[in-house]
C-alpha cells in the first residue's frame, strides 16, 4: 500500500501490544479511549489486545465507582506486563544495533568476495 511516495507500514501484533503496554506504562491506569489514542489503535483492535494482555496476566481491569456517576472501567499494566515491556523492548534495541552492521559489513565485504566465499550458503 502507498500514499504520496511513501510506503505505509502497518504494524503487528506484537507492536501493537508493545504500543498498548507503553500506554498504560507511562500514563498509569486509562480508560479505553485513553488507551486507544495513546497507543494509536482502533476499538475494536484494542478490545482484542486487551482481552488477551488480560488474559495472560500482563494487565488488569477495574471498575472505579464514583459517587452520583455511571462506574467506569479502567486499565492498568501489571508488574509482569511491566516485566515483558522491558523485554520487549531490550530485544527491540538489540535487534536495531545487530541490523545496522551487518547491512554495512555485508556490502563492503561483498564488493571484495563472492557470496560464496563469504560463508553463504
Amino acid at each position: 500500500m502507498r500514499e504520496k511516495g511513501f510506503a505505509i507500514m502497518r504494524r503487528s501484533k506484537m507492536e501493537i501490544h508493545v504500543d498498548v503496554l507503553k500506554a498504560l506504562a507511562c500514563h498509569g491506569r486509562s480508560r479505553l479511549t485513553h488507551v486507544m489514542y495513546k497507543s494509536g489503535v482502533n476499538c475494536g483492535v484494542l478490545k482484542q489486545c486487551l482481552d488477551l494482555l488480560i488474559q495472560h496476566n500482563l494487565v488488569e481491569e477495574h471498575t472505579q465507582h464514583k459517587r452520583g456517576k455511571k462506574p467506569s472501567v479502567v486499565y492498568a499494566i501489571t508488574e509482569r506486563g511491566l516485566t515483558a515491556l522491558r523485554n520487549a523492548m531490550e530485544i527491540n534495541n538489540a535487534l536495531q544495533i545487530i541490523e545496522e552492521p551487518n547491512i554495512s559489513s555485508i556490502s563492503i565485504s561483498s564488493k571484495s568476495q563472492s557470496p560464496a566465499k563469504q560463508g553463504f550458503h
